[in-house]
C-alpha cells in the first residue's frame, strides 16, 4: 500500500515550511519505520524526518533545495 510521507507540523513558533537539505535514501531503497529519510532546514534549525512506515521508497517528490510546506507530500513509500 503506498503511503504519502508528508512534512509534519514544525511547532507553534516554527515557520510553516522548510527546505530539503538532502535525502539519506534513494528511490527503490528499503527503509525501516523510524529511519531518518531526509534532512530539512529552516531559518532557525536543521532536523530530520523519519519514515512513518517500513517499506520501499517508490518516489521522491521534493528534491534537494525545494521548499516544502507543512502537510505537503515529500515522498511515496510502498508499505
Amino acid at each position: 500500500m503506498p503511503f504519502e510521507m508528508k512534512l509534519p507540523p514544525l511547532g507553534d513558533e516554527a515557520p510553516d515550511e522548510a527546505e530539503v537539505s538532502f535525502w539519506y535514501v534513494e528511490e527503490g531503497e528499503a527503509v525501516a519505520e523510524g529511519q531518518d529519510m531526509v534532512e530539512m532546514i529552516t531559518d532557525k534549525a536543521a532536523f530530520t524526518v523519519p519514515s512513518p512506515v517500513a517499506g520501499t521508497v517508490r518516489s521522491i517528490v521534493a528534491g534537494e533545495g525545494d521548499k516544502v510546506r507543512v502537510g505537503e507530500v515529500m515522498a511515496i513509500v510502498e508499505a
